[in-house]
């Protein structure tokens, strides 16, 4: 047999080395540029192959029919019912105190006593100036009675030429004087018993009662302490008046505000019974804006039944005012109308190999999915394994699922929520 000859490495070193210095220069720069074009093409062809073979697989969720409940949430503090400071108008020692914090009280009972020495000394120095004026009364009444006899004797006379003219007129004045002195010092009587009523009432005052039935909230005075009453009367005690019955005001937004009604139901959650929700009910809507930063909301009230003392004054709620109910609705997912589809799952199938990627085929749906687009709220169901849209026209929501008014969707029927990437 004929041997086969090989070249060898220094076969092709002389090869390579043979003609001039110059040709071979350009030789390995053109065998150089050969092999970076060959790597980046085998670079590119394993990761079309290879490198985006990753699916996606589509969550769902079902068309259901119910009942719905729309409501509206607003914060807010509980209140009591009627809420009243207790203060004093005048100045003075606190001599005791008979009540404390949650004490229950009457109307009437006493709470607080100042001293009243300074008071009851004012008390009967103006009723010591009452006396005096009265006895003064009772002088110008004999004064005005011997005036008055003097001038009858004197004007008898004078018919006899008995009393000269100047005689009778004097008479007459002093006459008039004393009745004059009388009216004077009644009037004096009057103000000396005007002083002692004030002073008897600012005695009276000093004993601090409570003007309703209730609870004490809040006490601010101790025995000792000087009250220093000037302009405005300092508030020593505040009362409410029945907690098994309270109110919660709550700050609704000038958007949500056109949905709210006297009468409407609500219930309400507070931090310190998370696990409990209370009813309530809207009573009044108040016209009165609001404005925090360039924020409007109107203050609506509720009334709140606590029997059971479980909420506390200040306390505070989110309340979800109940604004409509709907009964057996066509209901979808909230998630289903956000969803949206990556392009080129929603318009056409997903091209496999190496030579669907580099020549991929022309969208077959982009027409249909344009015009929904245009055209409003729609939701995507899995057909042949393609996303399809279907318009549909919604109505009202609680944030998790939407009435829907018209369109295809049927109770049962899938919809697209989401999307996950499962790599093989």
């Amino acid at each position: 047999m004929r041997s086969t000859e090989f070249p060898t490495s220094t076969d092709i070193h002389a090869v390579l080395n043979s003609g001039p210095q110059r040709s071979g220069r350009h030789r390995r720069r053109w065998l150089v540029a050969v092999l970076g074009i060959l790597l980046c093409g085998g670079i590119t062809l394993l990761w079309l192959l290879h490198g985006n073979d990753s699916a996606v697989r589509y969550e769902t969720a079902e068309v259901t029919r119910g009942d719905l409940t729309v409501t509206v949430t607003a914060t807010g503090t509980l209140e009591p019912v009627n809420q009243v400071d207790v203060g004093t108008e005048l100045s003075g020692t606190v001599e005791t105190v008979t009540v404390d914090f949650n004490d229950k009280v009457l109307r009437g009972q006493v709470l607080a006593r100042l001293d009243t020495d300074r008071l009851e000394a004012q008390v009967l120095e103006s009723r010591a100036a009452l006396h005096s004026s009265e006895a003064k009364v009772k002088e110008a009444q004999a004064t005005v009675q011997e005036t008055r006899l003097t001038f009858e004797r004197c004007e008898k006379l004078s018919e006899r030429q008995l009393c000269s003219s100047a005689e009778l007129d004097n008479a007459r004045a002093a006459y008039a004087r004393a009745q004059a002195t009388e009216a004077s010092t009644r009037a004096q009587v009057a103000q000396s018993r005007a002083t002692l009523d004030g002073k008897e009432a600012d005695l009276a005052k000093a004993v601090i009662r409570s003007p309703i039935d209730g609870l004490v909230l809040l006490r601010q005075i101790e025995p000792g302490q000087t009250v220093a009453a000037s302009l405005q009367a300092p508030v020593l005690f505040t009362l409410a008046e029945d907690l098994a019955h309270m109110e919660l005001h709550v700050a609704v937004d000038e958007a949500d505000v056109g949905r709210i009604a006297e009468g409407q139901a609500a219930r309400f959650t507070v931090d310190a019974w998370p696990e409990r929700s209370f009813p309530a009910r809207i009573t009044q809507v108040r016209y009165a804006p609001r404005t925090v930063e360039g924020v409007v909301t109107y203050e609506t009230v509720l009334t709140v039944d606590n029997a059971d003392l479980a909420l506390r004054p200040g306390m505070t709620a989110t309340a979800m005012i109940t604004v409509q109910e709907l009964h057996d609705a066509v209901l979808l997912p909230n998630a289903a109308l956000r969803f949206t589809p990556p392009q080129d799952e929603a318009v056409q199938s997903r091209p496999r190999g190496a030579f669907g990627m580099l020549f991929p085929r022309p969208p077959r749906d982009q027409r249909r999915s344009n015009t929904l687009q245009s055209s409003g709220q729609k939701v995507w169901v899995l057909l042949d394994g393609t996303p399809h849209a279907i318009a549909v026209k919604t109505g009202a929501t609680d944030g998790r699922r939407t009435e829907l008014l018209s369109g295809e969707p049927n109770p049962g029927q899938a919809l697209l929520v989401d999307t996950v990437t499962v790599k093989p």
